[in-house]
């Protein structure tokens, strides 16, 4: 079975993004996500894809967007999840056992029923955005894996930990 994973980071407050960034800038957390990634199917939202402005090398980048009109080079575009789940098993450079759900909110809700595991960044910060994640039922996740990290650099602290979903 192929494993639906988020990959997200998200303030005290839920706040995931403002303005199309992110409200903090922090290296260690940019790592996570490209080790967590490389080699991987990343499934985002159009407006995601343009707040990275390019395809993220080393992976099959998937893009969902509802304008038929809309073109990038070197992604796949198609305009639903159900549609960018199949892309991610049919690109031979995927070494796919797993898909990653990188943004935005919206991707995330239409992913979060099917996902299997959570990769959160937890950052101890309340900052300003416009952009946060979907509540989700902490009852349905068990926290198997947490890093924290003090703040430093007038950076906040963070915490990396890993959801899974408990067996229904």
């Amino acid at each position: 079975m192929i494993e639906v994973v988020l990959v997200v980071a998200r303030a005290e407050n839920g706040v995931i993004g403002n303005r199309g960034a992110l409200p903090w800038h922090l290296p260690e957390d940019l790592k996570r996500f490209k080790r967590l990634t490389v080699g991987k199917p990343v499934i985002m939202g159009r407006k995601t894809f343009e707040s990275i402005g390019k395809p993220l090398p080393g992976r099959q980048n998937i893009v969902l967007t509802r304008d038929k009109h809309w073109h990038a080079d070197g992604i796949t575009i198609v305009p639903n999840l159900a549609e960018a789940v199949a892309a991610a098993g049919l690109d031979p450079r995927a070494r796919a056992d797993g898909i990653f759900i990188i943004g935005g909110a919206q991707i995330y809700a239409e992913a979060l029923p099917a996902a299997t595991r959570i990769e959160l960044t937890e950052v101890a910060a309340s900052p300003e955005g416009d952009t946060v994640l979907p509540p989700f039922d902490p009852a349905r996740w068990q926290e198997v894996a947490r890093d924290s990290h003090p703040a430093a650099d007038g950076r906040p602290a963070y915490a990396f930990v890993t959801l899974q979903r408990r067996n229904p």
